[in-house]
């Protein structure tokens, strides 16, 4: 069974910065394509950023690109996201998932499986 605890979410305002951290419990770590998934209030929760097993491929949702950067470190068993020039319509509750030998735009995309979450971590971006 693989644990996943997210980090690092908080109060920005409009334009300012942050960084996820989702870290996992597991030691086959690098089996494991990872994604950053979010769900604002009203909304149906959508994939934001995912990351191959290794790490040499990567995904972003239109929204986001040019601003947001995933990255891992299998070594420490952690998926980060940056976060940079947040907007308001980022405003949401942030969730890790994971999934065995999948790539990471099948991970990210609506019809995607994920097979494991982790319990989330809040973003809020106002003035």
């Amino acid at each position: 069974q693989l644990q996943l605890v997210e980090s690092g979410g908080g109060l920005v305002q409009p334009g300012g910065s942050l960084r996820l951290s989702c870290a996992a419990s597991t030691f086959t770590f690098d089996y494991y394509a990872i994604g950053w998934f979010r769900q604002a209030p009203g909304k149906e929760r959508e994939g934001v950023s995912c990351i191959s097993s290794s790490g040499g491929s990567t995904y972003y949702v239109d929204s986001v690109k040019g601003r947001f950067t995933i990255s891992r470190d299998n070594a420490k068993n952690t998926v980060y996201l940056q976060m940079n020039s947040l907007k308001p319509e980022d405003t949401g509750v942030y969730y890790c998932a994971a999934r065995r030998l999948t790539t990471a735009q099948t991970l990210c995309v609506p019809t995607g499986r994920r097979d494991y979450w982790g319990q989330g971590t809040q973003v809020t971006v106002s003035s």
